[in-house]
C-alpha cells in the first residue's frame, strides 16, 4: 500500500475517533438542552460544555470557576468557587486508544507504520487544538499545552505500542524486524524472551482488569440497594436519570481500575485521609453519586485473601509462557554403540579385571547429564520482565484513574499508582515464578545400549 494512502487512512481514523467521542458527548447534551432546559437553554454553552467533557475524557485537567450567583443559589462557600477537575471518564480514552491501535496495526501490515502513527497523532493533535481554541468559556478552562499534547498522547502511545507489537510479530523487513531477527538468532534460551515477556504481560494485565470488573460487578450486586436509594434521593426525572446513567457508564473503566486496586490490596481513596481497601475502610462524606453506593462502608480482614487472585493471574501468565518455551533437548541424540567383539581384547580386559586394578571409561562414552537442562537466566529475566511490566501498566492505569473531583478533601480520589504497582508486581511475580522457574519434567527413560553389527546386544 502506498504511503500516501496509509497517511490518508490514518488521518481519517484519527478524525473519526475524535468525531465519535465528541458526538457521544454532544448527543445527550443536546437532548438535555431540548427537553430538559427548553426555552431557558443557552445554546452558546452547548459546544463549550461538550468540548470540556471530551477534554476531561482524554485526561486533560479542567480548572473550574463557579459563578457567584450559582454559589449563592446553591449555598456553597466561596472558598469552593475554584478547583481542579481531573478525574477522567476513561470510556473516551479507551475508545480512542482502541481506535488508534487498530489504525496502527493496519499501517504496520502496509509496511508504513511510522507514517500511519505520525499522521494519525498529528491529526488528532490538530483536532484537540481546534477543540481547545473554540471552546473557551468562563467556567471551565484548560492549559493550552495540556489540551493539545495530552489527547494526542492518548492516541499516539497505544498506536506506537500496537505498531511495535505488530511489527515484531509479522513484519518481514524494517528496523524492528531486524532487531527481532537478531534477538531470535541468539543462543542460550534468549531468542524468545521478548515475545514471552510481552505475552505474559498481556495475560497478566488483562487479568488485572478482569478482576477489577468482577469486583465492581459483585459490589453493585451486593450493595445495589444503596445505589438505588441514592438514585431516588437525587430527585431527577427520566431524562435526568438517563443522563446520570450515561455519565456513570463513561466512568465505568475508571471504576474497574478502582476494583482492581481493591483486589490487589492497596485499594483507593474517596478524598483526602480516606481509604477503601481489604485491610480496612475509612470514609468521610461520600459524594451522592449513585454508583458510589456500591463502596463498602466496612470490610473484613478475610478480604485480604483477595490478594491471592492476582497471584493466580500470575500463575496463569506463567503457564501461558511456560507452555511456549522451547523444550529441552534430549540427553543423547543417539545411544553409544557397543564395540564389536575382539577375543584378544576381551582376554586382556578379563586379566586386568582379575588383578583388581581400576578401569577408566573413555570420555566418548560419558553421558552429558546437563544437555537437557533449561537455562535458568532467561527464565528469571522473563519472570521479572512480566512482573515489572505488569506493575508498570497497573501504575499507569491507577494514575489515569485518579484525580480531583472537587475542592478541599475531594482533591484526592482514586488509587495510589506506586502502591498499586508494587502490590500487583509482587503478586504477579510470585505467581509467574511458580510456573516459569519450576523444573520441567523431562520424562527421560534409562538409556538402552545398541549392539554394533556382529556384537552382542545389551539388555534394556
Amino acid at each position: 500500500m502506498h504511503r500516501l494512502v496509509v497517511a490518508l487512512l490514518a488521518a481519517f481514523d484519527a478524525a473519526v475517533a475524535a468525531a465519535v467521542g465528541l458526538a457521544a458527548v454532544l448527543a445527550p447534551l443536546t437532548v438535555l438542552f431540548v427537553f430538559g432546559l427548553g426555552d431557558a437553554a443557552d445554546w452558546r454553552a452547548l459546544w463549550p460544555a461538550g468540548a470540556s467533557v471530551w477534554q476531561l475524557g482524554h485526561l486533560v485537567p479542567l480548572e473550574i470557576a463557579l459563578p457567584g450567583d450559582f454559589l449563592a443559589d446553591a449555598g456553597i462557600d466561596a472558598d469552593a468557587a475554584t478547583f481542579v477537575l481531573s478525574l477522567a471518564p476513561l470510556a473516551f480514552a479507551v475508545f480512542t486508544a482502541v481506535f488508534a491501535a487498530r489504525s496502527a496495526i493496519r499501517a504496520s501490515r502496509a509496511d508504513a507504520w511510522m507514517t500511519g502513527v505520525a499522521t494519525g497523532s498529528l491529526v488528532f493533535a490538530a483536532i484537540a487544538f481546534a477543540v481547545w481554541s473554540t471552546s473557551g468559556n468562563e467556567i471551565t478552562t484548560a492549559v493550552a499545552w495540556r489540551a493539545i499534547v495530552v489527547p494526542a498522547a492518548v492516541f499516539a502511545v497505544p498506536a506506537i505500542v500496537a505498531a511495535v507489537v505488530a511489527e515484531w510479530s509479522e513484519a518481514g523487513a524494517g528496523l524492528i524486524a531486524r532487531i527481532r531477527d537478531r534477538v531470535e538468532a541468539s543462543a542460550g534460551g534468549w531468542a524468545d524472551a521478548p515475545a514471552l515477556i510481552a505475552r505474559g504481560t498481556g495475560v497478566a494485565a488483562a487479568g488485572f482488569v478482569g478482576l477489577g470488573g468482577i469486583a465492581v460487578t459483585v459490589a453493585l450486586v451486593a450493595r445495589g440497594g444503596e445505589a438505588i436509594a441514592l438514585f431516588q434521593s437525587s430527585h431527577v426525572d427520566a431524562l435526568g436519570a438517563a443522563i446520570l446513567t450515561l455519565a456513570q457508564l463513561a466512568y465505568l473503566p475508571t471504576l474497574v481500575v478502582w476494583g482492581g486496586a481493591f483486589v490487589a490490596g492497596p485499594g483507593f481513596a474517596l478524598g483526602t485521609g480516606t481509604a477503601v481497601s481489604p485491610a480496612g475502610t475509612q470514609l468521610g462524606v461520600v459524594p451522592g453519586i449513585p454508583v458510589l453506593g456500591a463502596v463498602p462502608e466496612t470490610t473484613s480482614t478475610l478480604l485480604l485473601l483477595l490478594a491471592l487472585l492476582p497471584v493466580g493471574v500470575g500463575v496463569l501468565a506463567g503457564w501461558v509462557v511456560r507452555s511456549r518455551m522451547a523444550a529441552p533437548r534430549a540427553a543423547l541424540a543417539e545411544p553409544v554403540p557397543v564395540a564389536a567383539a575382539d577375543p584378544e581384547r576381551d582376554e586382556a580386559l578379563a586379566a586386568l579385571l582379575a588383578t583388581g586394578a581400576p578401569v577408566e571409561v573413555a570420555p566418548e562414552t560419558r553421558i552429558d547429564e546437563e544437555a537437557d537442562a533449561e537455562p535458568i537466566a532467561p527464565r528469571i529475566v522473563v519472570t521479572l520482565g512480566i512482573a515489572v511490566a505488569t506493575g508498570a501498566i497497573s501504575a499507569l492505569l491507577a494514575w489515569v484513574a485518579s484525580g480531583s473531583v472537587g475542592p478541599g478533601r475531594l482533591a484526592e480520589v482514586g488509587p495510589a499508582p506506586g502502591a498499586v504497582a508494587l502490590a500487583v508486581g509482587v503478586e504477579v511475580l510470585v505467581g509467574a515464578a511458580i510456573l516459569i522457574l519450576s523444573p520441567r519434567r523431562s520424562g527421560r527413560r534409562p538409556l538402552t545400549g545398541t549392539a554394533a553389527p556382529g556384537g552382542p546386544e545389551a539388555d534394556g
